[in-house]
């Protein structure tokens, strides 16, 4: 269960950074979000609804017993929050 609560608080995190940095002018690197945020009225909604569809995929891995793919997700979100703050101290 804490490897589902660490994806869940990466996301936090992520979530957190991304809409800091965004309100800073630096533009978001995945282009899935990028065009969310282009057609939403809302940044912030747009950013919300892919954590949360991240957070439901999440939730099926852990059920299905993929750790090691909720594992390999968290070291690519720590990274993701280290890019932001890198990102946010930069701008």
């Amino acid at each position: 269960m804490a490897i589902l609560l660490v994806f869940v608080a990466l996301q936090l995190c992520d979530l957190a950074t991304t809409l800091v940095f965004l309100q800073h002018g630096v533009g978001e690197a995945n282009p899935l979000v990028a065009a969310l945020i282009r057609v939403s009225a809302q940044p912030a909604v747009a950013v919300l609804l892919v954590k949360a569809a991240g957070c439901g995929l999440a939730v099926y891995a852990f059920r299905s017993r993929r750790t090691r793919l909720l594992w390999r997700a968290n070291l690519f979100f720590a990274a993701c929050v280290a890019w932001n703050l890198v990102a946010i101290a930069r701008a």
